[in-house]
């Protein structure tokens, strides 16, 4: 299952190891960001709505 890398397996794996994390935080500011974009919205809607 996992190729042989020789000598450059440390690096190869913390490459991989650093793309899954950034991956990771990326995935999570976008779900944050969703919802304080969403709450916005929802606010916007209800002050436009009690007009």
């Amino acid at each position: 299952m996992m190729p042989e890398l020789g000598k450059y397996a440390g690096e190869v794996l913390s490459a991989y190891g650093i793309s899954l994390a950034l991956l990771a935080v990326l995935v999570a500011v976008s779900l944050a960001r969703g919802r304080r974009v969403r709450a916005k919205l929802r606010a916007y809607e209800d002050r436009k709505g009690a007009r």
